[in-house]
């Protein structure tokens, strides 16, 4: 006989989990004390909104669900900006809520939420688990559902009686990984699709890569010399100094790269939904029905035909896909191949930063500076806000599992991402971008790097307004400013208070010196860096904005 508690914790132990994002809540108390006896590490963090969404960001780097423990009501509805990203960027999550006890629900009892409507549009699944005795079926059904298809969250709901009583119940396995692999007659279609092709292109996106499946796509783009760019935030999945890569199908997109996708005449879309913003609001594709051949490549069959017809759909993951299609060559060299080395040096130029603005902080000496300080292996996490702009246009990613950003353009992200990233890879280093508005989103889970010693850098960029909305409302309603401003607090000094190390540069010339005290202080660290506001983006001021100069 076993508590729900206890088959929980082996549930997890049996799927592989070993480790789990948290705040603790009563609703949960008998998970929390079969974690006691377990080797699953257990991370405790300061807000829900922060837990679920380290829990996405290990499920983002790894392909595997990341874990994430909440109580009711608040706990659940303060989680939900989490279950949202994984939702919108398919990533594999699994929630679990400590839910009122049985005999108390549909009396709106205290902090009583109903999961299943609360959740239901914006998670794959929503579960309540009644009988104990179910949770091996169930939990491993989660992971099932987390990863398989087209990944997202999954939310299961823990009414607290359930959870206190003893049950008989079958030992649990691990769920079975199901792929979907491209037949040999949709890959026949493929080859003489751009057999036929004068300028084709390739964009990568979504979710089930890996490291071996980047590596294969390097091979395909090498063989086709195919041009290839990365879908919003998606940057981690191509070289961007390999000769095929032409830039990031993302927002604010180089003008020479849009203009080259809008006249392909085959466009290979692997893995990727290629939604409103990495499709400029549908105008790269136009939906439902493309100027371009479009090859749609997707794990689920549901999102092939969704958006835009296809006139080639092929139901796989990433990953079986560019294993098969490997082994696939041309005939010859292809004829766009000065195209593809022209679209690379396009990028080029378009990658590399200003090294002027206004204001005594330059933003591009810094990027450079960062470009050549950090190793590789540097994952990279930020929220959303203009100041990401100097992360995804200027950095240039060469390797898979360095990337982790919300392609739903939630703010808040990076800090607790961060944190996340730096407990999967305690080795590498791990940086974090924010802006004072979406660093004061989930900034306080720097407590949490310092309460479990992970070093991170979170760079924090000021400038005393939430910048993008103040870019939109100073282009539509020049002057008019409303509810932009911000008054921030000393952030180094907040860093200090939280007992990890902080830095304030307010010249460019002091970022690289302040830098590297950061790095060698071997604590949490931030270092904020303080805008002019007018520099709110690479080559337009507020000024010119307001101006429409």
């Amino acid at each position: 006989m076993k508590t729900g508690g206890q088959l929980i914790v082996e549930a997890l132990e049996a799927n592989g989990t070993d480790r789990i994002f948290c705040v603790p809540g009563e609703s949960y108390l008998a998970v929390l004390d079969a974690l006691h006896d377990s080797s699953i590490r257990t991370i405790v963090c300061r807000q829900e909104g922060g837990a679920a969404m380290m829990a996405d960001c290990q499920g983002r780097l790894t392909g595997k669900p990341g874990i994430c423990f909440v109580t009711r009501g608040p706990g659940a509805t303060n989680a939900s900006a989490g279950i949202h990203i994984a939702m919108q960027d398919s990533v594999p999550l699994i929630l679990f809520i400590g839910q009122v006890a049985s005999h108390a629900k549909e009396r709106e009892a205290f902090q009583e939420v109903d999961y299943k409507r609360f959740f239901g549009d914006i998670a794959k699944w929503v579960v309540e688990i009644d009988d104990a005795s179910r949770i091996p079926e169930f939990v491993t059904r989660a992971f099932a559902v987390a990863t398989s298809g087209r990944p997202g969250p999954v939310v299961i709901s823990l009414p607290e009686d359930m959870l206190t009583s003893e049950v008989e119940a079958p030992e649990a396995l691990p769920h079975t990984p199901v792929e979907t692999r491209p037949g040999e007659a949709e890959l026949d279609a493929l080859e003489m699709l751009l057999s036929s092709a004068k300028r084709p292109f390739v964009i990568l996106g979504g979710t089930r890569w890996d490291e071996e499946a980047v590596a294969r796509m390097r091979v395909i783009a090498e063989a086709w010399s195919l041009p290839v760019g990365c879908s919003f935030r998606r940057q981690m999945l191509f070289d961007h100094l390999h000769a095929s890569y032409a830039g990031d199908v993302g927002i604010g997109i180089n003008p020479k790269l849009a203009a080259q996708i809008k006249a392909a005449d085959v466009v290979l879309l692997i893995g990727g939904r290629m939604g409103e913003m990495p499709s400029s609001d549908y105008t790269l594709l136009k939906s439902p029905y493309p100027d371009q051949a479009l090859v749609h490549v997707q794990a689920d069959a549901g999102e092939l035909g969704r958006v835009y017809r296809p006139t080639l759909a092929i139901n796989a993951s990433p990953s079986a896909f560019v294993e098969a299609f490997a082994k696939r060559k041309p005939a010859g060299t292809p004829s766009w191949a000065n195209e593809t080395a022209k679209a690379h040096a396009a990028y080029l130029e378009w990658s590399t930063p200003p090294q002027t603005g206004p204001g005594a902080v330059q933003m591009g000496p810094i990027m450079n500076y960062l470009e050549k300080a950090l190793p590789e292996d540097a994952i990279l996490t930020n929220g959303a806000g203009n100041y990401a702009t100097w992360v995804h246009r200027f950095h240039r990613s060469r390797r898979f599992a360095t990337q982790a950003a919300p392609t739903s353009g939630s703010m808040g992200y990076g800090t607790p991402a961060a944190v996340a990233a730096k407990a999967l890879f305690p080795d590498r280093e791990v940086i974090a971008f924010a802006g004072d508005g979406c660093f004061l989103m989930n900034g306080q889970e720097f407590a949490t790097a310092v309460q479990y010693n992970l070093p991170i850098i979170v760079i924090v960029v000021n400038n005393g307004i939430y910048g993008t909305i103040r870019m939109h409302q100073e282009r539509e309603y020049p002057g008019r400013v409303v509810a932009t401003d911000l008054k921030n607090p000393d952030f180094a000094a907040l860093a200090r208070a939280y007992g990890g190390h902080g830095e304030t540069v307010e010249k460019t010339e002091d970022f690289a010196a302040a830098f590297e005290r950061a790095r060698a202080s071997g604590r949490p660290a931030i270092v904020e860096i303080r805008l002019d506001p007018e520099a709110i983006t690479p080559t337009r001021t507020l000024t010119q904005i307001r101006n429409k100069s």
